[in-house]
């Protein structure tokens, strides 16, 4: 049974401690935008959790058939052009947290939504979800430190194709190339998730956490650098012909036709 911690997490939030796993469940239906809001309660719920001596590793969740559809541009305050900045700016707290973190990948991580799930050590998921960095495909450079976090993981020949095409993979695509670590089957992802928790919480805490601060060293400090550059290419972007054009017909879904304005 999920012992509730005495921790108030913010809207859309849900925050349960079993033993010495911790899980993250956020819900914002239909699609689960984020916006500046909910990273920055996520970070908060994370801040409370490194300072938390019980809780050893946590599990970072959606609830729906969408894990993280990114931001949702279809606002007049989303399209202001500073608007990226605030967010991936509060974004970078989350790469400062201290504990080990799995991301349950159901569904679809698009976008910004995929950003979040690179922040995480490690990804669960099974072959019916899909990962997309679509972000060309709108018109509008990559953010949320993609150009650090996925280079990481796949090499940067491959982050560049995946960036260049926006092109979505499913699951079992993720895990070969390294976008993702575990494939579960469909249904089981937040058992193997639990597993892969229980076997690091298995592990000395204070080791674990050591060793993850030596392989994970710089790389908040290279996101806040990176998103400096990504936001500024964002914010003339935004207000082109093209990104308005790519998110158009993301709506229609239909293939947009670019005109380099």
């Amino acid at each position: 049974m999920s012992t509730h911690t005495s921790f108030t997490p913010g809207r859309g939030l849900t925050l349960g401690l079993e033993g010495h796993v911790a899980t993250l469940t956020f819900n914002r239906p239909p699609l689960n935008f984020f916006d500046a809001e909910l990273i920055n309660d996520l970070a908060d719920a994370l801040q409370y959790l490194d300072d938390l001596p019980l809780c050893r590793v946590v599990i970072l969740q959606a609830q729906g058939k969408v894990f993280c559809a990114g931001a949702d541009f279809s606002g007049d305050d989303q399209r202001d052009p500073q608007y990226p900045r605030r967010v991936y700016k509060s974004a970078v707290r989350l790469f400062r947290n201290r504990k080990p973190l799995i991301c349950v990948v159901e569904g679809a991580a698009i976008g910004g939504g995929l950003g979040l799930a690179l922040v995480a050590d490690f990804r669960v998921t099974s072959e019916k979800a899909r990962f997309s960095a679509n972000f060309n495909r709108l018109g509008i450079h990559q953010g949320f430190g993609i150009s650090v976090t996925m280079p990481r993981l796949v090499g940067p020949q491959m982050a560049s194709l995946l960036i260049a095409t926006g092109r979505r993979i499913d699951g079992r695509e993720a895990v070969r190339i390294g976008l993702a670590d575990v494939l579960a089957d469909p249904g089981m992802e937040r058992q193997k998730a639990r597993e892969l928790a229980e076997e690091i919480a298995a592990s000395a805490p204070g080791a674990v956490m050591s060793s993850r601060e030596t392989l994970r060293m710089g790389l908040a400090d290279a996101v806040d650098r990176i998103i400096d550059r990504e936001a500024s290419e964002q914010e003339w972007q935004i207000v082109s012909a093209d990104f308005a054009e790519g998110t158009r017909a993301m709506a229609e879904r239909r293939t947009p036709v670019f005109t380099g304005q």
